[in-house]
């Protein structure tokens, strides 16, 4: 295995007090050096609806014509700009034109209904909007909105970002690493909405700072499969491939066919992508080994185990090149590296994966850290873990009960400033000595890998005053092809005692209750499905200690609501 570099971000040496004065640079001036570095290697590419590629030279170009547009239309340091549309290179170049010309981007949420986005962009005050066709022509009024100006992200309509003319060049700004990059919005906007504001610094540190635990080259190729308007996406793939001049392959759509052709056609070598995706993938390419027979299976597994054991104990790879004909099914046959993050992800997937050959690792963040806190260094992983802490953050676990679990609270330069006009939220989430606090409960290790057990707000404690995170026990479930979502929460008991038992939400997956039906010879109606998951809910319970165990299950008719990175909206449940 390579070794590996613990400060890759050293080549930045090289142009402090030409290129930028700060302790790190900003977004511009970090895009500005790629593009000397690297100014014909491919920076955007997408495949869908019509192929599009450009390199860093083109990029920038298009990137100064668009910034030159917004000055010449009376943009001042600091506006917020909207930008709202599905993944692609227009989205990028009009994100990085809108930070050339000193403004802040505001990326919103495409798939928001139309009244949530306007109420976004009204309380952000945003002065500008580039949007998708979709969005285009069934959002109020400009003039309701009382934006200057509204741009297309494609070219069938209005303003097109990428036909916008430019000026010779481009005037000095003035924008410094301490000023607002983005205002990011996190999930739930009734109300006062959470507005996490990020500068340049927050974002560029925790780009260069999480690289100390996984190098990566400009020879690379992300995938941008999950919506890049998400924290997670946009740093983790979009900031972090242009600042080492790698490329970005935009998918568009969460469909299983779609992401293999664009992996295989892309070349891709660094996937990111949350849990669900994972599970989907594994599971499919270990049902196909399965359907060659039982000893073909056998052998497989048996190779995976022992590849497995020779990369964690001698640190060298042999599933990568052993599982080259396995990895092509998945089309992950060029992939080096694939990072999940979004939620907890099952041991079992994490394990088969790096038995294949895939460096595979987990990470952990919040929008509030930009977001990445800690990772796997894929020569060190540990399989039970959502990483280790990454180069500048500090981490401590607050009040922790006897078995270690206790509040997790941060500090380090990617963290934000606040909530956009909300100091009230801003100072319930931090300490008053100045740490960030998180919301989650875990423990760390001594070698510092942090372990998470749950969201503190989702916690529930039952009889006998006993802690149950529900994430600890829905993790369970995610390897069983019947259970397309599950949400674990507690139901009162004995309101005068606060004493809560357990119950579990599931919407179960149509094919798979009906294949199971198929198999039994039995119609699966809604009494042989309640059954169903209860048997499995039986099953799961067995490997749960007593007081963790689920008292009640509901089973839906409709799938449950959730985030745009498939998350369940726990709120918006109700039985």
């Amino acid at each position: 295995m390579a070794h590996r570099d613990t400060q890759p971000w050293k080549f930045l040496e090289t142009y402090r007090h030409t290129h930028f004065e700060g302790e790190w640079p900003t977004l511009t001036e970090l895009f500005t050096i790629t593009c000397e570095r690297y100014p014909d290697r491919r920076a955007f590419t997408c495949f869908d609806p019509v192929e599009q590629v450009f390199s860093y030279r083109q990029a920038a170009a298009h990137i100064r014509a668009i910034s030159s547009w917004l000055l010449g239309k009376g943009l001042k340091k600091g506006d917020r700009v909207a930008l709202t549309g599905k993944n692609s290179p227009e989205w990028a170049m009009s994100y990085l034109a809108i930070l050339f010309a000193g403004g802040t981007v505001v990326p919103l949420d495409y798939q928001l209904p139309d009244d949530e986005l306007a109420h976004l962009m009204s309380f952000a005050e945003a002065r500008f909007l580039f949007v998708d066709k979709e969005k285009h022509d069934s959002l109020p009024s400009q003039k309701s909105l009382n934006l200057k100006q509204t741009v297309s992200l494609q070219p069938e309509i209005g303003q097109y970002a990428l036909n916008l003319s430019a000026a010779a060049e481009l005037p000095e700004t003035g924008v410094q690493e301490n000023d607002l990059a983005a205002i990011l919005f996190t999930s739930g906007t009734t109300g006062t909405p959470k507005g996490v504001m990020l500068t340049h610094r927050n974002l560029v540190s925790d780009c260069f700072l999480a690289q100390g635990h996984m190098n990566i080259y400009h020879t690379d190729v992300f995938y941008a499969l999950l919506p890049i308007h998400h924290a997670y996406c946009m740093l983790a793939v979009f900031i972090e491939s242009f600042s080492v001049g790698a490329e970005v392959v935009f998918g568009k759509r969460l469909a299983v066919a779609q992401i293999m052709k664009d992996l295989k056609k892309g070349q891709v070598t660094m996937f990111l992508a949350i849990p669900m995706l994972f599970n989907k993938m594994i599971k499919g390419l270990m049902r196909g080994i399965r359907e060659k027979g039982i000893l073909v299976y056998a052998l497989i597994r048996t190779l995976m185990s022992i590849s497995g054991l020779v990369k964690r104990l001698f640190g060298v790879n042999p599933g990568s090149r052993l599982f080259k004909g396995l990895l092509a099914k998945l089309a992950l046959d060029t992939n080096r590296i694939c990072i999940c993050g979004g939620g907890p992800l099952p041991s079992s997937t994490f394990k088969m994966f790096n038995q294949l050959g895939i460096d595979f690792v987990q990470g952990y963040g919040l929008t509030e850290t930009s977001p990445i806190l800690t990772l796997n260094p894929i020569e060190r992983y540990k399989e039970a873990s959502v990483g280790q802490v990454i180069h500048g953050v500090e981490m401590e676990i607050r009040d922790p009960d006897e078995r270690g679990n206790g509040d997790i609270v941060v500090r380090g330069p990617m963290v934000m400033q606040g909530y956009f006009q909300n100091d009230e939220a801003t100072k319930e989430t931090f300490t008053d000595d100045g740490w960030l606090v998180t919301g989650d409960v875990g423990y760390l290790d001594d070698e510092q890998y942090l372990y998470l057990t749950g969201r503190k707000k989702s916690l529930i404690v039952t009889e006998g005053g006993k802690n149950v995170f529900p994430e600890e026990i829905e993790d369970r479930f995610q390897l069983y092809d019947e259970v397309e979502q599950i949400m674990v929460r507690g139901f009162q008991k004995d309101a005068a005692q606060k004493i809560e038992g357990i119950e579990a939400v599931v919407y179960p997956n149509p094919d798979a209750i009906q294949s199971v039906g198929e198999k039994n010879g039995i119609l699966m109606d809604k009494d042989a499905i309640q059954s169903h998951v209860e048997r499995i809910v039986s099953e799961v319970n067995k490997s749960l200690l007593p007081y963790k165990r689920i008292e009640r299950v509901h089973v839906l008719d409709e799938p449950m609501e959730m985030t745009t990175t498939k998350k369940i909206k726990r709120h918006a449940v109700s039985v």
